[in-house]
């Protein structure tokens, strides 16, 4: 299988509803038992409200996009980004969108501009990624 490097400019997206059991589950994983997720009375005395999400879920939905979707299966990251402008709480529906900024024809490198916002247009993630795309040796 040879490189065929995805067109600059070329667009995906991943979308995804979180729920407390998907906050339950990352925290299982991860160990991020921050009040700020789990305390309605401490997240509620805070600047935010109520329980978010914890931002490695939303990074999450760049992980998906990146292997499934662009530039595809086998792809990881190499270097990542990301600046969070505002909060995901449980409940929200969050769409990752990622773009081709650059793509190289020699190696199976690519640069992602990447962007998550919730349902009503709220940016809650950005930044830029470089992935590699391993391919599978050639029999």
């Amino acid at each position: 299988m040879s490189w065929q490097p995805p067109a600059v400019g070329a667009t995906a997206t991943w979308t995804r509803t979180f729920t407390a059991t998907d906050v339950e589950a990352f925290a299982e994983l991860s160990g991020d038992r921050n009040p700020l997720h789990f305390d309605e009375a401490f997240a509620s005395s805070t600047r935010v409200g109520r329980l978010v999400v914890q931002g490695g879920l939303t990074t999450g939905l760049f992980n998906a996009l990146v292997a499934m979707r662009l530039p595809g299966p086998g792809s990881v990251f190499l270097h990542q980004e990301w600046d969070y402008p505002a909060p995901v709480f449980v409940g929200d529906t969050v769409t990752a969108e990622a773009e081709v900024l650059e793509a190289r024809a020699d190696k199976p490198i690519t640069k992602l501009r990447c962007v998550a916002r919730r349902a009503d247009g709220t940016e809650v993630l950005r930044g830029e990624c470089l992935v590699y795309t391993m391919l599978p040796d050639a029999s």
